[in-house]
């Protein structure tokens, strides 16, 4: 079922790039990130109370949201630039460089969390940066 999910996820991730370039058009990027920021909380809100999971919040311990909110800064983060990128350079030379996240999450999941890092991961990243640079140059 993950990767049900997984993949819808693609799919939502793509109309994302594709709405917001052309919502973005003659917006200021920070206020559009803003705007959408403000759509996505009143979305994860109302699936929070729509699935009655709200009461889960007394249980999140001291570490848990220490890594949320760095989670979440990262985020805003990411959607700034991302906005910013999207707003100054083309919807499919963006996204592929915004792609290669993949390859920087499996570094960090090697160094961090000690995830295993195989042959097939290393065979993948390297063909993530080579397409990633091909579709860009």
């Amino acid at each position: 079922m993950w990767f049900v999910f997984a993949l819808l996820s693609a799919v939502f991730a793509a109309l994302t790039s594709i709405l917001a370039k052309v919502g973005i058009e003659g917006v200021n990027s920070n206020l559009a990130t803003a705007i959408r920021t403000v759509v996505v909380v009143v979305m994860a809100w109302g699936m929070v109370f729509l699935t009655n999971a709200q009461t889960g919040i007394f249980q999140i311990g001291r570490k848990c949201w220490i890594f949320l909110i760095l989670s979440g800064l990262a985020t805003g983060a990411s959607w700034l630039c991302y906005y910013k990128a999207l707003q100054m350079g083309e919807a499919s030379k963006v996204v592929p460089v915004d792609k290669l996240s993949v390859v920087i999450t499996l570094v960090l999941a090697f160094v961090f969390l000690h995830e295993r890092f195989t042959a097939k991961s290393a065979a993948g990243c390297v063909l993530i940066g080579a397409g990633t640079l091909l579709m860009v140059l």
